[in-house]
């Protein structure tokens, strides 16, 4: 299964149309041994001075169609790395930010059909180049609201100063807060072959993850601010990194990968037919023998819409082709849940911060990914497996990996336990108390205001919203060093009078963080064995689908897993993570912002439930293609038969100098070959 941004089902096609057209014209038998032509723009010949020439071209639009699949990966798996970031600055929920993620895919929409089923006439290395263009501004529009809306200001309490000495109080009758303020002040200083391309395309999202990882750790407003003046840590939930960093680097290395492709010519000789092309189609100056050069097919729109839907009908009654759809639109929902969201899982879950989410996701998940791709491929091709073995591999891997998935539920984690939350202000866990019951006698008369979220940790392991929650009459220290003493509601429940004490932050969840090495292990193996058969699954479509709609059936397969996959995944999962939301941060106008604190049983059944569905129907999936698979090529014997004449079929049309791939509406003009008598 491919990974979100690393979009390289069409890298065949595509590479196999550029490198096939081709051209003829009459050169002399000298010139023949030196020269190489082939066909620019439009329709004229060009002299190249070497056949290692028309190679360097092909290695060029190699390298250079390897970085632009790398820049997409480093950008998608960037994007997606820093969605809680994005959430916290702008102060949105999960599914809006789903909204947001999934809206990068209606892009993608309008244009892929029209791309896959057009292509073959169209400059395909500037339409690249184009893309990468595209992709270079959106990335540098997306940086604009940063700069917009100010510098970042997370919500926190203000405190009163004790004229006879340097102590705070949290608590103090009548106290009146202030909105959120800014917490540190400005500083002096403003802020300053196939295998090739795929593997490249794969390395792109783990320095992405990596990138982003680095940039989450870094204060949103670094450069502009007094970093040491901050009172929170990236653990906490009001931390917001410098995502705004990331995404110029993205830019620009988008705006890089453009530039190659404004430099090569449409098409090139078909590799290793040049000699054999010149010599069959080509005489020599002074003969009598004269060939005409092809004419580059020209597309008739009238005959492209007629042979539209026939070509759609062709493809969607192969019933291989369909159950493929189906199974691939459910991979992409998971997949684009489980990117999106892993990182916010972690977090809430095992108590470690986002750059470190991150960072794991870049070191260890994206390379075990790799090589698990990899592996499958080799595999295919070191024991040959033919189309039905292909199909049972890829089914025995999936399931194995979904019953390994299923132990996730096994690694739970306690809810952090909030005073008037989770927990009552007792600190008695199996008592009763009534939900939201922010106020207890402790408090009473602190004046605590209930849409604040500055949470201390007390002696006794309960969080408090707030130092006033706590009932915390003095403090030492500033910045992430202050300690609150004097804690009433911490002072009830079994501590000396005047001993409690409150440090900033959440109380750490010790049995989370013992829990996370085991899941991550867990998750390493699950994706290990789960992309092993991702290889052969893909090649399950090229096996099944005629040579003629190959490029046809990557963009409809490409197409239907975004619009009902990519598009719709990131907001339904963040809208039903929205709902196991305790506490919603308040925005500096008013109303709710983003989550402050989840209910994390209720956050991983949601989460590991969906994925989990959405799994299980993609085992029920895997198992009936396999077996129209074995219907189809073991029926009286010819799956050997089968798999010859597609190969067959496949080498001839590339033996056929000047032959291109076909595609519905497509019209070519014959060649004339006149015979010297």
């Amino acid at each position: 299964m491919p990974l979100p941004g690393v979009e390289h089902q069409t890298i065949r096609p595509t590479y196999k149309i550029w490198r096939r057209k081709t051209m003829d014209r009459s050169v002399t038998a000298g010139q023949l041994k030196d020269k190489s032509l082939f066909q620019d723009t439009d329709d004229s010949a060009v002299p190249v001075k070497s056949v290692c020439h028309n190679c360097s071209k092909l290695k060029i639009f190699l390298g250079a169609l390897a970085f632009s699949f790398f820049a997409k990966g480093f950008s998608g798996s960037y994007m997606k790395s820093m969605s809680s970031q994005i959430e916290r600055r702008f102060e949105i929920s999960s599914s809006i930010f789903g909204i947001i993620d999934g809206s990068f895919e209606i892009g993608n929409l309008m244009v892929m059909v029209l791309v896959s089923y057009l292509g073959p006439r169209v400059h395909r290395p500037k339409v690249i180049g184009v893309g990468c263009l595209i992709m270079s501004l959106g990335a540098f529009l997306s940086v604009i609201p940063q700069f917009l809306m100010g510098r970042y200001n997370y919500e926190r309490i203000t405190v009163t100063v004790d004229n006879s000495s340097m102590s705070v109080s949290a608590c103090s009758p009548g106290l009146s807060f202030s909105r959120p303020v800014t917490d540190a002040t400005e500083t002096p200083s403003a802020m300053k072959n196939f295998g090739l391309v795929r593997s490249s395309g794969m390395f792109g999202p783990t320095l992405g993850f990596l990138l982003g990882s680095f940039c989450a750790s870094l204060w949103v407003d670094i450069g502009v601010v007094d970093i040491d003046a901050i009172s929170i840590n990236p653990k906490d939930t009001r931390w917001v990194g410098a995502w705004w960093l990331g995404l110029l680097i993205c830019g620009g290395v988008n705006f890089i990968a453009s530039l190659p492709f404004w430099f090569l010519p449409s098409s090139l000789p078909k590799e290793g037919q040049n000699e054999k092309m010149k010599i069959s189609h080509l005489p020599v100056r002074g003969d009598h023998c004269k060939t005409e050069p092809p004419v580059q097919p020209q597309l008739d729109f009238s005959e492209a819409v007629k042979d539209f839907l026939p070509a759609l009908k062709k493809l969607f009654g192969n019933p291989i082709f369909l159950v493929f759809i189906f199974l691939t639109i459910l991979q992409y929902n998971s997949l684009v849940g489980v990117i999106t969201y892993e990182t916010k899982f972690m977090e809430q879950q095992f108590n470690v911060s986002v750059a470190k989410a991150i960072f794991l996701i870049g070191v260890v998940l994206l390379p075990i990914t790799i090589m698990g791709m990899f592996l499958g491929g080799f595999l295919i091709k070191k024991f040959k497996l033919r189309i039905t073995e292909m199909a049972k591999f890829a089914c025995i891997t999936f399931i194995v990996a979904y019953l390994l998935n299923l132990l996730y539920f096994t690694c739970s984690c306690e809810v952090l336990q909030v005073a008037g939350l989770t927990a009552p202000y007792s600190g008695l866990k199996h008592l009763s108390f009534p939900k939201n019951n922010f106020m207890a006698s402790c408090n009473a008369d602190c004046g605590c205001k209930l849409d604040q979220w500055d949470p201390v940790c007390g002696d006794n392991g309960i969080t408090y919203m707030t130092a006033c929650f706590a009932g915390c009459k003095s403090s030492t220290g500033t910045g992430k060093n202050m300690v609150f003493h004097n804690c009433s509601c911490v002072e009830g429940q079994g501590h000396g009078l005047g001993n409690s004490s409150a440090v900033l932050g959440q109380c750490q969840r010790e049995s989370c963080t013992k829990a996370f090495p085991y899941f991550l292990a867990l998750q390493t193996a699950c994706a290990f064995i789960l992309v092993l058969g991702g290889t052969p699954t893909y090649m399950i479509m090229f096996r099944t689908v005629s040579p003629d709609l190959k490029s046809f059936a990557v963009g409809i397969e490409t197409l239907c897993g975004r619009i009902l996959g990519g598009l719709p995944a990131p907001i339904y999962f963040g809208a039903l993570i929205d709902e196991t939301c305790l506490k919603w941060g308040t925005k500096n106008c008013g109303g709710s912002g983003s989550c402050r604190v989840y209910d994390t049983k209720a956050f991983r059944n949601v989460y590991l439930g969906l994925i989990a569905g959405l799994r299980a129907g993609c085992c029920l999936l895997y198992i009936v293609i396999s077996v129209l698979i074995m219907k189809r090529f073991k029926l009286d014997g010819k799956e050997t038969a089968d798999i010859k004449n597609t190969e067959r079929s496949t080498s001839k049309e590339a033996a056929v100098d000047n032959k291109k791939e076909i595609l519905p509406g497509a019209r070519t003009s014959e060649e004339s070959e006149e015979t010297c008598m």
